[in-house]
């Protein structure tokens, strides 16, 4: 194999991906709001909220993972 990825690569990449997500839905959100669909907003909202308690641990994690060497 050319390359291998080692494990905080690879878990580093969901991380991003993660954000992404985050930052796509809640663009989606805003224009429910702008559409009059503040329930749905809100109940989005609160799970983006979620997504975003998550990535503190998973940044936290990765750092940990880093910091040990561990691949």
């Amino acid at each position: 194999m050319a390359h291998e990825y080692s494990l905080s690569d690879v878990l580093e990449r969901m991380y991003e991906n993660q954000l992404a997500l985050e930052a796509a839905v809640m663009e989606i959100t805003l224009r429910l709001e702008q559409q009059g669909s503040a329930e749905v907003a809100e109940n989005v909202r609160g799970a983006l909220e979620a997504i975003g308690e998550n990535a503190g641990h998973i940044k936290q994690g990765l750092a940990r993972l880093k910091r040990s060497g561990a691949s």
